[in-house]
């Protein structure tokens, strides 16, 4: 009887039928061979096993490494290896080299299941044997026969017939199995005893063998109990046989699962203190993301997760890693080839690209399981079912296994390529950030012949997105380019296409007059350019990793859902189709309508972003002048423009959703329950395919977009020539100088310079600089003082020709000091020490010599100070003194010096001479300073002449003469009346400055820059109120009674339809398919779906609308509320992070946060009808689904709680990235000097990895939430089709209408879960950005209008201004920086201010303006200041800012920004200023009203800023001239003049002279008063001064 009959036999036979057990076992084996059996498979494993370890071990030997030329290793023990003392020690380095106690558990349990197998096994043999030997005398002419067909041939001419001699085939098999498992036995206990290297090696061979062994006994024993028709075929070994299956899954799949992997380092040398718990997980708890469980437990337990609680970075994911794995790939400079970045990126991560492939096609295989599962379980129930082959519990176990294991796919998918997203980012972020260290800095202006394409489309939404875009790039440009995630930088630009209303055959025919000689004041647009890479672009290509789903998840899912479609439906699936893709075409119409309205949108909110930006940018001069409510109007305009296009498109992506809620398919054939929910399924993993196939070519496409501008950056960006082949002979290598030498900006020579001339320095013949003493570089400005210094640097090009060299020694270091003094955003000593070795003698004394000390001793935190963004906390003469104190503390032999004295007074400037340049930390450095000198008058020539050992006097880009001073005086007549006339003047010293003061002991810790405050718990119900407040306006309850009415309507239509369909087909099989009339039941159906669009279109077009009436109302309330702050919140809030609550926070609340918020009413409004559409069928689902949704919505809070905490500080830890980046590239050129760029390369590395800690944690716990709700949806599926098919006995058509909406509600967990988390924390889409936008609308406000504060329509009818003990402060808790001051200007006075740097000057003058707290009383023309509003004050008094600040855009918008005036009255004010007197003597490049003005002028010299903003912090000598003219000769009459001076010529003819020190008036009268003072400090200071008499005369004539 062969096995087939049996089986057939046994079901019939039912329990009639005994089996004889021995007739049973030799049936259930093949008349075939043994070794052609399945049971023999495991012990040929065992044999390939055996042979596999015997040519290992061989090919490890010492001989066969000699023989094959492999290096030996060496048999000496290391030198750290401790030798034990004792066995127990010995036992504990034993267990420790096998990964630990925990591991070891493992494998000892493993030897033991071995063991027990081996022992099962030989237990089943013995008992077959019996068993044959009680029968061997019944059967024996048969068992001969059957031993000689197992043994075969042999068996035949070896006849043995002695009793217990003979096996039958069965004993063989088991004997097979007895010789494997002794095999598993020796293995595990190798893997038990020996050392790590070997022990690993074997336990793979061992679960191999004993995974074999497993699929042998459940394709044998387990499979036939799923069907109706077999059974198992070892069943006669009872007990035994059931033991064995547990214990081989036990031992070769519970155990490699459960078992901790060992923690191996990236480094051994430097391996982690403590490991990432990802490092150590066993392959279950990875999959399952169960190492997290701790994580999430703790920040469950706290308000907030610190980030010092978060798991360390794993090792392999440092960014020092992932750089030397990446670089050799990708950066030239590191031995990369010439080619794409994309291909380099490939390189690096294809392993993980394979991986991602086979996530990606199981998944798809997995996505057919409950579709199969479903049609398989409604045909078992529909009439017929009777006939099934296979059990129902199998396809309800189907159910939970294939979405669960589809799960488990995708979540992986997600794992890896989240992983590699961070890699990602750690690798490019760097990348670019190294490369920009080589980079040649160009000037860059506003172009408004720049044409800007816009790429979008909507996107679907998953709970796995991990950003939304609103619009992409083109291969130039960034339109609007806010990242999506928290980006606070120094230098955050929101577009790197500036707005320019310049007319653009203006800008070809105009060229300014100087040229910019600061690189870094050309930088801003050069860090808008990097920025976007590392941010938008950097984002375009992490969300374009998903180009698998295009090559390979869209085509094979397509494929898979035809086949099975075809193989349900037959010819009519192609029905279906064909009305997708006829209808295919409508949402790619509306996608190109939605793109149009995006491409405007942008445009608009380009614009409004650019107007905030600008705006934040110089809002302290919008405040000085009052322009704050003109500034709301305008900026208010551009947001109604704006919103006027957000609406469009929304209305149009709502139309676009609509158009594919439903598409029907109507079949020309009978409707069966189980045809129409499992195609209904299908069809909609079809059509969701069609949908997404716009969003993954639109994301891929732009990520290889934003890949080439990556590429191109890296590959097609100047670099210094220090970078490049060229090699240049130098007759030594210890001068310094140039011989016939040729630079310019770029290697493009006929680029232009920032002011649009083009600029070239030549020198001509040998410019040689002596060292070990001061060398002066003197000139005008523009005349290339600073390009002489920069090609001396090599940042600029150097044009080659014969004989030509230039050279710079750097062995011995080099120091540099710009003009534009840079400063980091570090404490003061932390700016001075700059990453050197900390010397507290040399320190002090740099300190003394730099004349820091008094200052420093101002600041409560002493040098702990720190000085705030670009050193807003400094004034331009202590930013200059610190940057001077850098230079000075290095060791560096050479020093370059910018114009360093230009900040500074004439008494500071004395003293930085005397004190430090000739002091003892000078002695034998060589120093190159470059001084101003458009003016003979000019007093740091005249107080660095002594020292002068060398001088380069320079003109128009060429040397005009060199020598020494006598040299230079002789060759100048006029330089030399001057050197004359300094010979008479008194050198005296101010006590007050010489005196040494005591470093006090800071009192506070210095923190100026107030750290983001991070929120703790879930967001603030206060932060979501204020956004639904906003929505329904004066309204609210009606208009949320509407949308949420709408929602519900529109889900009990969703539910009516998938139920009317289950009814459908319920009536072919309760009558006769030709009587069932089809138009009648279609129509029906088409009236439920219309019912159910028109009702979600109104819902919809409601909330679009609200939704634009709050994001219209909070951007509204926070510009007036940041417009209406005090100065003092401006200082200590960086202007990146202001600009980013402006633009990138309220495009949140633009886009995301209302689509985030719709998600949630939706899927709340579907979870709700399904639920209850489930209970209805099946009421006793109510518990159940209450219990699944409970446990969920614990998950989730455990979840969210902290996911909150992770994304705020991943949030707070990518800002500290750019702000590098900012402030590296704002100081290339000192970075580069100073030959610092390593150690800046690390500081990037190490916030990068600060970054990718918490990054990797947070996608992570996407991963985890995922899993465990998603196991939860597939019991409640589970556990409902077990009760629906084996205790309830509904029909078919009930059944799937049950599980498609118990499926549908327990899918929707998940997805509530998640979105709600989306709403709350997911990057862009957070309404974290809610609570930001609320933390700054009630940041602290200045005194608002008041009607009863509005001032007499005639005030001021004089400008007398009088001020009773008026006291200062910038905060409510300061120091005073102002005590008890008192004095009375007459109407038409003009009154001087004079005093050190942090006397108070500045202070005063914002006081007088109630632009800081002030105690007293101010009297402006007899009316009390604090009694009226401010803008009316601030109208009324002109203040003219200390710091030019220029807004991008023409000459005319910075004069005129609310255009007020004609042409005519503009030139009239710029002639005034002097602007043409000083461009009286140049040829070409004259600034004109069209003339195009960098972001904060940077394309004009500091000089032409001043003018052009009337600035009194004055550098150059005949700058300061005119503009003094200027407010002589233009400031008559009643107007009160106050003027805070640099130079006392500035005020030396005022009618009196106010002198400040530390708060206080010490001097105030008139100038010849105060200079008959035997001691007075403004004798003092004049007398001190080169222009001595000057000013004496300048008195007697004010007098």
């Amino acid at each position: 009887m062969d096995v087939g009959a049996l089986e057939l036999s046994a079901p019939i036979m039912g329990s009639q039928t005994i089996l004889d057990p021995v007739v049973f076992v030799e049936a259930s084996v093949s008349s075939r061979a043994v070794y052609t059996n399945l049971l023999i498979l495991p012990l040929y494993f065992s044999a390939a096993s055996t042979l596999t370890l015997l040519i290992h071990l061989i090919s490890n030997s010492k001989a066969a490494r000699k023989l094959l030329g492999r290096p030996v290793p060496s048999s000496e023990e290391p030198a750290a290896e401790l030798q034990p003392d004792s066995l127990i020690q010995e036992l504990k380095l034993h267990v420790e080299s096998l990964g630990g106690p925990s591991i070891y558990a493992y494998i000892l349990a493993r030897l033991i299941g071995t063991l027990a197998l081996l022992g099962l096994s030989i237990t089943t043999l013995i008992l077959d044997e019996v068993h044959r030997a009680e029968n061997q005398s019944l059967q024996l002419p048969r068992k001969e026969e059957d031993v000689a067909d197992a043994l075969g041939k042999w068996g035949k001419k070896h006849p043995k017939n002695k009793y217990g001699t003979h096996y039958a085939k069965r004993e063989w098999l088991e004997a097979a199995m007895c010789l494997t498992f002794l095999y598993t036995s020796l293995l595990a206990l190798i893997s038990v005893t020996a050392k790590s290297k070997w022990s690993k090696l074997v336990i793979r061979h061992l679960n191999i063998v004993l995974l074999a062994a497993l699929c042998v006994y459940l394709y044998r024993d387990v499979y036939p109990l799923i069907t109706f028709t077999l059974e198992p075929k070892d069943l006669s070994e009872g007990g035994i046989l059931w033991a064995k299956i547990g214990l081989l899954t036990i031992l070769g799949v519970v155990i490699p699962l459960a078992i901790p992997r060992p923690y191996v380092p990236v480094d051994i040398k430097n391996p982690l203190p403590e490991p990432n718990p990802e490092q150590t997980a066993s392959i279950f708890s990875l999959v399952t993301y169960a190492f997290l469980d701790r994580l999430v437990l703790a920040a469950y337990r706290v308000s907030h997760l610190d980030f010092n609680q978060l798991p360390p970075l794993n090792d392999h994911d440092s960014s020092k890693h992932m750089k030397s794995l990446s670089f050799k790939h990708l950066d030239v400079f590191s031995g990369a080839p010439n080619r794409h970045l994309f291909i380099g990126l490939m390189k690096i991560f294809w392993k993980d690209y394979a991986q991602l492939a086979a996530m990606v096609l199981l998944h798809v295989f997995a996505n057919f399981a409950a579709p199969i599962g479903l049609n398989m379980l409604l045909r078992y129930l529909e009439p017929g079912g009777e006939k099934a082959v296979v059990r129902p519990w199998f396809w309800i176990l189907w159910l939970f296994i294939g979405p669960v294991g589809g799960t488990l796919f995708i979540q992986w998918y997600i794992f890896v390529a989240t992983r590699t997203l961070v890699r990602t980012q750690a690798i490019i972020t760097q990348l670019v950030f190294e490369h920009s260290l080589r980079i040649r800095v160009k000037a860059e202006t506003p172009d408004s012949g720049k044409t800007l394409k816009i790429s979008s489309s909507p996107e679907a939404l998953t709970p796995d997105s991990a950003s939304v875009h609103e619009g992409t790039v083109d291969g130039s440009e960034t339109v609007h380019s806010v990242s999506p995630s928290e980006i606070e930088s120094p230098t955050v630009h929101s577009s790197s296409a500036s707005v320019s209303s310049g007319n653009g055959q203006d800008k070809k025919k105009t060229k300014k007059s100087e040229e910019d000689e600061q690189p870094t004041s050309d930088t801003n647009n050069l860090v808008g350019k990097i920025n976007n890479l590392v941010t938008t672009d950097l984002d375009n290509i992490i969300d374009g990793r998903d180009f698998l789903f295009v090559l390979i998840y869209i085509p094979v899912q397509i494929v898979l859902c035809m086949v099975f479609l075809y193989a349900v439906l037959g010819w009519s699936c192609f029905v279906g189709l064909g009305v997708i893709i006829i209808s295919f075409p409508l949402p790619g119409m509306i996608g190109w309508y939605v793109q149009r309205a995006q491409e405007k949108r942008l445009k608009k909110t380009d614009a409004r972003v650019q107007s905030v930006s600008e705006s934040m940018n110089v809002l302290r001069m919008i405040k000085l002048f009052g322009w704050e409510s003109k500034m709301e109007t305008r900026i208010a305009e551009k947001r109604d423009e704006e919103l006027i296009w957000i609406r469009r498109r929304q209305i149009l992506e709502a139309l676009n959703g609509m158009i594919t809620v439903d598409q029907s398919v109507i079949m020309k054939q009978t409707i069966r329950a189980s045809v129409i929910f499992s195609s209904m399924s299908v069809f909609d993993m079809l059509r969701e395919q069609m949908r997404i196939i716009f969003r993954s070519i639109n994301e891929t496409l732009t990520a290889k977009v934003s890949l080439d501008r990556v590429s191109d950056f890296l590959k097609n960006t100047e670099l210094l020539d220090s970078f490049s082949e060229k090699t240049v002979e130098i007759p030594d290598p210890q001068v310094i100088g140039f011989c016939n030498a040729t630079f310019a900006w770029s290697s493009e020579h006929g680029s232009l310079t920032p002011s649009k001339r083009r600029f070239m320095l030549r020198i001509e013949g040998e410019v040689l600089f002596k060292r070990n003493c001061v060398n002066l570089i003197i000139g005008e400005t523009g005349s290339g003082k600073t390009s002489l210094l920069m090609a001396l640097l090599s940042e600029m090009y150097f044009i080659y020709s014969p004989n030509s060299w230039y050279n710079l020694p750097r062995d011995a270091g080099i120091a540099y000091a710009a003009q534009e003094s840079w400063v980091q955003n570090e404490t003061i000593r932390e700016n001075i020490v700059f990453g050197s070795p900390f010397e507290e003698e040399r320190y002090r004394r740099v300190l003394y010599q730099c004349g820091l000390e008094r200052d420093i001793s101002l600041f409560e935190a002493g040098d702990a100070t720190e000085v705030g963004e670009k050193g807003l906390t400094l004034s331009g003469g202590q930013k200059a003194r610190i940057t001077l104190a850098r230079a000075v503390y290095s060791k560096a032999e050479i020093l370059l010096l910018d114009d360093v004295l230009a900040a500074l007074d004439v008494h500071t400037a004395r003293w930085i001479v005397e004190k430090c340049l000739t002091g003892d930390l000078m002695q034998g450095r060589t120093i190159i300073l470059v001084v101003s000198s458009e003016s003979i008058k000019t007093h740091n020539i005249a107080v660095t002449r002594p020292i002068a050992g060398f001088v380069v006097a320079i003109k128009e880009g060429r040397i005009e003469s060199q020598g020494t001073v006598l040299e230079a005086l002789g060759r100048d007549s006029v330089l030399a009346e001057e050197a004359r006339k300094e010979q008479q003047v008194i050198d005296k010293a101010d006590d007050r400055v010489d005196q040494e003061l005591p470093v006090q002991e800071p009192k506070t810790d210095g923190k100026l820059i107030v750290a983001e405050e991070i929120q703790e718990g879930h967001v603030n119900w206060s932060a979501v109120k204020m956004y639904l407040t906003s929505m329904g306006g004066q309204y609210s309850w009606t208009f949320f009674l509407i949308f949420i009415l709408a929602m519900f309507i529109t889900e009990i239509f969703n539910a009516v339809y998938t139920w009317f369909l289950g009814y459908w087909a319920s009536q072919y099989e309760t009558h006769d398919p030709a009587s069932v009339s089809v138009f009648q039941y279609a129509l029906i159906f088409c009236l439920i779906v219309a019912g159910a669009v028109v009702t979600y279109a109104t819902g919809v077009i409601i909330y679009i609308f609200g939704t634009v009436r709050a994001s219209r109302a909070i951007h509204k309330e926070l510009i007036t509320s940041i417009f209406g702050t005090t100065l003092r919140w401006l200082d200590t809030t960086p202007t990146s992070r202001v600009i980013a609550r402006c633009t990138q926070d309220i495009r949140a609340v633009d886009g995301p946060v209302a689509m985030w918020l719709q998600a949630v009413s939706e899927i709340s409004a579907m979870m709700i009808l399904k639920y209850t559409a489930v209970v209805v069928i099946t009421p006793i689902f109510f518990f159940p689904g209450v219990v699944v949704a409970f446990l969920g919505a614990v998950c989730g809070q455990v979840y969210i709680k902290a996911q909150l905490s992770v994304r705020r500080e991943m949030s707070n830890a990518r800002a500290p990235v750019l702000g590098h980046f900012g402030a590296a590239i704002a100081g290339l050129t000192s970075i580069r000097a100073y030959g610092v760029e390593e150690a800046f390369k690390a500081e990037s590395l190490r916030r990068i990895d600060k970054f990718s800690r918490a990054a990797r944690i947070y996608y992570n716990l996407n991963r985890w939430i995922t899993i465990r709700v998603d196991v939860l949806a597939a019991l409640l599926s589970c556990a409902l089709a077990a009760y629906l098919v084996y205790y309830r006995g509904q029909s078919a058509s009930n059944t799937g209408f049950s599980l498609n909406m118990a499926v549908g509600f327990s899918s929707l967990i998940l997805w509530w879960v998640r979105t709600v988390n989306e709403f709350e924390v997911q990057g862009q889409f957070s309404p974290l950005f809610l609570e930001r936008i609320q933390d700054y609308i009630s940041i602290e406000q200045e005194p608002k209008p008041k009607s009863e504060a509005v001032p007499p329509a005639y005030w001021p009818a004089s400008g007398n201004l009088r001020v009773e003990k008026l006291s200062a402060r910038y905060s409510l808790d300061g120091p005073r920086v102002l005590h008890d001051i008192s004095f009375e200007i007459r109407s038409g006075e003009r009154v001087g201010i004079v005093g050190r740097t942090g006397s108070g000057k500045s202070s005063l003058t914002l006081s007088l303006l109630r632009c800081i707290f002030t105690e007293g009383t101010v009297y402006y023309d007899g009316v009390p200041t604090d009694k009226i509003n401010l803008d009316a004050l601030r109208s009324n008094i002109t203040i003219i800012p200390q710091v030019p600040e220029l807004l991008s855009g023409t000459l005319r918008q910075n004069l005129d920004p609310f255009d007020q005036y004609d042409d005519a009255t503009l030139n009239d004010a710029l002639r005034a200023a002097g602007l043409f007197a000083l461009q009286s003597e140049m040829s070409e490049g004259q600034i004109t009203l069209d003339s195009s003005i960098a972001s904060g002028g940077g394309n004009l010299s500091v000089g032409q800023r001043q003018i052009l903003a009337l600035a009194r912090a004055l550098v150059h000598y005949r700058t300061d001239t005119i503009i003094q003219d200027s407010l002589r000769n233009e400031l008559k009459g009643d107007i009160t003049l106050i003027t805070v001076a640099h130079r006392l010529q500035t005020i030396m003819d005022a009618d009196k002279i106010m002198v400040l020190d530390a708060g206080r008036i010490v001097e105030f009268d008139s100038p010849k008063a105060l200079l008959k003072m035997k001691d007075g400090k403004l004798r003092s200071l004049v007398d001190q001064s080169n222009d001595r008499g000057i000013l004496y005369s300048m008195a007697d004539r004010a007098n």
